[in-house]
């Protein structure tokens, strides 16, 4: 900084840190890019004016200007007029100075290098820059660089998976420079991954610039649709119009101005006089750069040669078969035809294989060399000569170089070779498996990445689908390509190459679709799951199964685990894949036997709703379809669209029978015929500032009435049951109810109101109406909220999980049921009439957009951004076997026998037999919740313990009531038989555990704790033991004599409340956790404490011990667990330290238990998931992923052959080792 601008900054810098409020200014001086991000928050966490200051006075000239500038902005005249006449003088390249680090900034942010040769356009970059001002605050300073971050991203034309690949690596590009604690596990769909990018760009990175090179899809830029600023480049002027926000256009003439292309040639062939060819050469380029390159490259080789390539460019002889509107192509044919021709007839062979490239796709030269079967340094020499020919393009931003052809010498080339496509494909296909002969590469480098994703590309394009079925019918294959690209790519395959293998067989294909859309949202955890244990998961018919269990046997000969599910059931009865991209709408026809679909791949798709078997496709619409509806005939189907437009079709042949496309102005977001065809009428809303509701009758071109009273987007409308009222849902935060007959509207409902928590705006979703007509229910944030049409009150709010919004929600038509869709991936069923929850239907792995029931209340359809559409039906899912057993239970292991007690959501105990599923034993409801249960074999009976503290004994299977035992006053925690079945123990929240004869009533009372009793244990398995160890919240341990009902012993063994106890097996020791992150070691005759062991970072919830008593295994709640030698107190393991999962713990919640195998070289835990362990390592061996989470306790057999847990959604694991 000049000496003048520093010593007036240090006169008056005293009354600038008393009088500036640091934040705004700071803002301006990050968008003059004189200041960086980590600067600005480093400033922030100290005292911000004294901190800026002299941050300020290390810094240039530039800086200061900035700061004046900022002053002036921000209203500090008086301020500002201190520093005006110290103002540096900026000389005109004193910008340049930061040339390098604006490069740097450039080429972090993914924007291209310049070609061989570049020229200036100033008159353009001065239109862009005018433009891009508009976006900044004005400033003195003249550059594009006033955006302190600079997004660059190749857009192309590209498929979904590709565009959700893009967007990942854009947010991963962007975390990368922020704390660790930021890193998210990437996105699995388009939706949650523009969510994650909206939050970047608007809470961490708002005065970046994205810019969006070469867009050709308005759905592609709806994605990027996140109020940032962008800079987008598309040969589609109208693009724009699909996203919001201010806009501003610049043109650009696609050619180069005749003395931009001879500039061009200048600077390729070194003459400082160009012959009088050059002006001709350039016209006949049309102004093309690119053939501009190329000739002038050739020129550099042959520079006498001028009049041969004009001859050249003159010669119309190809003529291409597609000709595009924005190009002429002929020049561009002769160029290249030139280039070709001088190419070495070797590398003119080579240069044809660069046919198969998929377009907007870089390849490294390793995969070349694969290819054309050569030693990479050759290649390499080969490609830069293509390059320097303007042949090839090279991308040198990261290393290795990758090479890619411009999308028009593609064209060129598919034009010139098409009747060898097969066989250069082919070639591809053959020379990776002569080089991969052992497997595919698995190293994750750029070259592994080419081949993991295009290899069923190019098998496809030589139509060897022999090759592709194998490849794709292949557990391994699923699970190097799921860890190397993510599961999105390869659900992709299945859906692409479908028709192919469905030739070879559609059930498999379906099958291993059907696994990767269940487990999808699993592979994307790291560390990468076992795909082999997942897939034992899978029915036992299907093919993914099949496999699993045989490479389970052969691996577990090598010592691995596997664990087989016995009766994995999956809750949907039926999943269709009927479109590629999002599904937006599904609904059942009136008669309930069809299934229609529209979504992002703008068609219109018609299903049975058996087996889902494809009746009708549609090209429906020019864009997005964003819903579909049955007329109540079911002869006719409406959709509508984000091009506008409202159509009507025959279901039976298929055929269009109307459009109305003049009266929306936006984007048309649902539409529903009446209930009845008496007065058969269609509604449709939309995006429409003032005209959004409107009403159609089918056989008037026009509408006939529009409905007033919303001035934002309407999402929804629906008929009342009698069709008397249409109901509209808005962004204003309102439901309005209108008259169908005369168009008025009746009534408004203010939801928003609702919401007094903050100021964000309440979007309503959708509303739907009881059968009744009395009652309507609408989606707004993350609530159902139930209103009284005729009061207007609200009635009831369902509140869900905080974290997830309610897309939609439908009422059955035939019960009291409502079924939720959520952006977390669930799906709900509540009773209206209980308010309670009654099923999850889990299955889904990205955001429900729809869910509806059948006519007849029979059946549930569901879809999603996953690409499925799932069908359930809610009688099952409401009291199927699998579902809803509570996490309270007791199982009986004996030779051949797995018995599981256990209460299930209506409150009645089930005693069931593991091996088949089926249920011994169920009792009828109890009027108290049963919150404990455990049974005993001979006489054969079980017990349940009540939270109003009653405990019954029911013998079983017959059910016949044994005892009633009475006497707790608060809950029943915790219930046990004593070894030879005549003594029950239990222990209540109401501080005191109860000892029976039970079969008389007599009962001892053990009184002394202050808190609740969760658990006790008998001191040992011996029949004559009568030493019984408690333990509680109040931090004390006691033991009693169950006998005489004595207290032996009781200390006061924690400052906080103890969370487990265990027991050693030699019963000379016994270990407490507590909440205070401490375990101890106590000796059990002098009870004395052996050991203090420390080190945990959270509570400690689990404790065991190792049958030989020499090791302690300690859980706690953020996942950990730590192993422990028993003789010394010292640490011997801390296992789970690998990455934290998507629960920001180790092991997906709390570690709320732990065993030991026989022979104490295993351990098995659990917490959100269950993991074994090998002890001596510490290292983990295998997981098993339940459906739900929040696992309590699993019981183990004594082989260490079979577990057994029940998950927080009710669903039951029966797991057996694969021998």
């Amino acid at each position: 900084m000049e000496e003048r601008a520093r010593s007036c900054l240090l006169r008056f810098r005293h009354r600038l840190e008393q009088d500036i409020k640091p934040s705004y200014l700071m803002d301006h001086m990050v968008s003059d890019g004189v200041l960086s991000v980590d600067e600005e928050e480093r400033i922030r966490t100290q005292d911000q004016a004294v901190a800026l200051l002299e941050l300020l006075l290390k810094k240039d000239n530039r800086a200061y200007i900035s700061f004046y500038n900022a002053l002036v902005k921000e209203a500090y005249d008086d301020l500002a007029s201190l520093l005006q006449d110290d103002l540096p003088q900026m000389l005109p390249d004193a910008h340049n100075k930061s040339s390098d680090g604006s490069v740097a900034v450039l080429s972090e942010g993914g924007v291209p290098q310049r070609p061989v040769v570049f020229v200036n356009r100033p008159e353009l970059v001065n239109r862009v820059r005018e433009k891009l001002y508009r976006f900044l605050p004005l400033t003195s300073l003249t550059s594009v660089l006033s955006f302190p971050r600079i997004h660059w991203l190749s857009i192309g034309q590209l498929d979904k998976p590709d565009l959700l690949v893009k967007i990942q690596s854009l947010c991963f590009r962007l975390e990368q420079s922020l704390d660790s604690q930021s890193l998210h596990r990437p996105s699995n769909s388009l939706d949650e991954a523009k969510e994650r990018l909206r939050f970047l760009m608007l809470r961490r990175y708002p005065r970046a610039l994205l810019i969006l090179d070469d867009i050709w899809d308005s759905t592609v830029l709806k994605a990027f649709d996140i109020h940032c600023r962008i800079l987008l480049t598309t040969r589609n002027r109208s693009l724009a119009d699909s996203v919001s926000g201010a806009k501003y256009e610049v043109e650009v003439e696609s050619g180069l101005d005749e003395n931009k292309g001879l500039e061009i040639l200048a600077k390729y062939t070194e003459l400082n006089r160009l012959p009088e060819e050059a002006r001709s050469i350039v016209r006949e380029c049309k102004g093309s750069p690119l053939v501009v390159s190329l000739i002038g490259a050739l020129l550099k080789e042959k520079p006498n040669r001028w009049d041969y390539y004009l001859r050249q460019l003159q010669q119309k002889q190809f003529k291409r078969i597609r000709k595009s509107s924005s190009y002429d192509y002929d020049a561009l044919d002769q160029a290249m035809a030139a280039s070709i021709e001088v190419l070495p007839d070797e590398h003119r062979e080579l240069y044809k294989d660069l046919t198969v490239l998929e377009k907007d796709i870089k390849v490294p030269a390793k995969v070349l060399s694969v290819l054309w079967d050569l030693e990479a340094e050759e290649v390499e020499d080969i490609l830069e000569e293509f390059v320097n020919k303007s042949l090839l393009f090279v991308d040198n931003h990261n290393k290795p170089y990758q090479y890619y052809l411009h999308d028009l010498q593609l064209d060129f080339l598919v034009e010139q070779n098409r009747t060898q496509l097969e066989s250069l494909h082919t070639k591809v296909v053959h020379q990776y498996q002569q080089h991969y002969r052992d497997g595919p590469p698995t190293s994750g480098d750029e070259e592994c990445l080419y081949w993991i994703r295009f290899l069923t590309y190019h098998m496809a394009k030589a139509n060897l689908s022999q090759e592709l079925y194998s490849l794709m019918f292949s557990l391994d294959w699923v699970s190097i390509k799921a860890q190397i690209m993510g599961p999105a790519h390869l659900i992709n395959d299945y859906v692409e190459y479908g028709p192919i293998l469905d030739k070879e067989n559609s059930e498999v294909r379906s099958q291993f679709q059907e696994f990767l859309s269940l487990n999808g949202h699993q592979l994307e955890q790291r560390p990468f799951p076992d795909v082999v244990q997942l897939a034992l998961s899978e029915p036992r018919s299907s093919e993914v199964y099949r496999q699993a269990l045989l490479q389970a046997q052969d691996r577990t000969s090598a010592g691995k685990l596997y664990f087989d599910w016995l009766y994995a059931k999956s809750l949907s009865r039926l999943v269709i894949h009927p479109h590629q991209g999002s599904i937006y709408s599904a609904c059942f026809s009136h008669d309930g036997t069809k299934i229609a679909s529209s979504g992002a791949s703008k068609t219109l798709k018609v299903f049975k709703s058996t087996s889902g078997e494809k009746l009708t496709e549609i090209q429906a619409h020019d864009d997005e379809v964003l819903c579909c509806a049955f007329s109540p005939d079911d002869r006719l189907l409406a959709t509508c669209s984000s091009d506008r437009k409202v159509k009507v079709w025959n279901v039976e042949k298929g055929m269009r029978l109307r459009v109305f496309e003049e009266e929306h102005q936006e984007q048309v977001n649902h539409c529903e015929f009446t209930n009845t065809s008496q007065r058969l009428l269609l509604a449709t809303c939309s995006n429409d500032k003032f005209l959004n509701v409107k009403l159609w009758n089918l056989n008037k071109p026009s509408s006939q009435n529009t409905m007033f009273g919303h001035f934002e987007p309407v999402n929804h409308c629906c008929f009342s049951p009698d069709d008397t009222y249409v109901s509209t849902s808005s962004n204003d935060g309102t439901i309005k109810l209108f008259q169908v007959s005369s168009a008025n509207e009746w009534k408004t409902i203010n939801v928003k109101n609702m919401f007094t928590d903050s100021d964000e705006d309440v979007l309503v979703k959708c509303s739907t109406w009881t059968a009744d007509g009395k009652h309507i229910i609408c989606a707004a944030r993350n609530a159902v909220l139930v209103f009284d049409v005729e009061t207007s009150d609200m009635l009831l709010e369902i509140k869900t999980n905080r974290l997830s919004t309610v897309q939609y929600c439908h009422a059955c038509p035939t019960s009291n049921l409502l079924a939720i869709a959520f952006s977390n991936y669930a799906v709900e069923l509540w009773d209206l009439e209980s308010n309670k929850k009654m099923a999850d239907c889990s299955g889904h792995l990205s955001w429900v957009q729809r869910v509806q029931f059948s006519p007849d209340g029979s059946q549930l359809l569901s879809c999603s951004d996953d690409q499925t559409v799932r069908l359930w039906e809610p009688k099952k899912v409401h009291t199927s076997s699998a579902v809803h057993l509570k996490r309270d239970s007791d199982v009986l292991f004996s030779d051949e026998e797995i018995i599981v007690s256990a209460a299930d959501n209506c409150n009645r105990l089930q005693v069931r037999d593991g091996r088949s599923g089926s249920v011994v034993f169920q009792s009828e409801e109890k009027s108290s919740r049963i919150r404990c249960t455990c049974m005993f074999r001979q006489p054969s009976a079980v017990v349940l313990g009540q939270e109003d503290g009653t405990v019954q004994v029911l013998e079983v299977p017959s059910g016949k009531l044994l005892a009633t035992l009475l006497g707790h006053t608060k809950t029943v925690l915790h219930c046990q038989f004593s070894q030879n079945g005549q003594t029950l123990i239990t222990s209540s929240e109401d501080t005191t555990i109860r000892v029976w004869k039970w079969q008389s009533g007599e009962c001892k009372v053990l009184q002394g704790h202050k808190e609740q009793v969760r658990c006790f244990a008998l001191l040992s398995n011996s029949p004559a033991e009568t030493r019984l160890l408690s333990w509680s919240f109040d931090g004390t341990v006691k033991m009693w004599d169950i006998e005489s009902g004595e207290k032996l012993q009781d200390i006061e063994a924690h400052r906080g409340a103890i969370l487990s106890c265990h027991v050693s097996p030699d019963g000379c020791l016994f270990a407490t956790t507590s909440a205070d992150k401490t375990a101890k070691l106590w000796h059990c005759e002098s009870w004395q404490c052996v050991h203090t062991l420390s080190g945990h970072q959270d509570c400690v919830r689990s404790c065991r011990f190792s049958w030989d008593s020499r090791r302690l295994a300690t859980g706690d709640d953020n996942g950990e667990i730590r192993i422990w030698n028993v003789k010394d107190g010292s640490l011997l393991k801390i296992c789970s330290r690998e990455s934290k999962d998507g629960m920001d713990s180790l092991h997906g919640g709390w570690v709320s238990d732990l065993h030991f195998s026989p022979d104490n070289s295993l351990l098995v835990s659990t917490g959100g998931y269950i993991k074994w362990w090998d002890v001596e390592k510490g290292e983990a061996l295998q997981t098993f992923y339940t459906t739900g989470t929040a696992l309590k306790r699993i019981h183990v057999s004594s082989d260490f052959s079979t577990f057994v847990t029940i998950d927080n959604i009710g669903i039951l694991y029966i797991l057996q080792r694969v021998v």
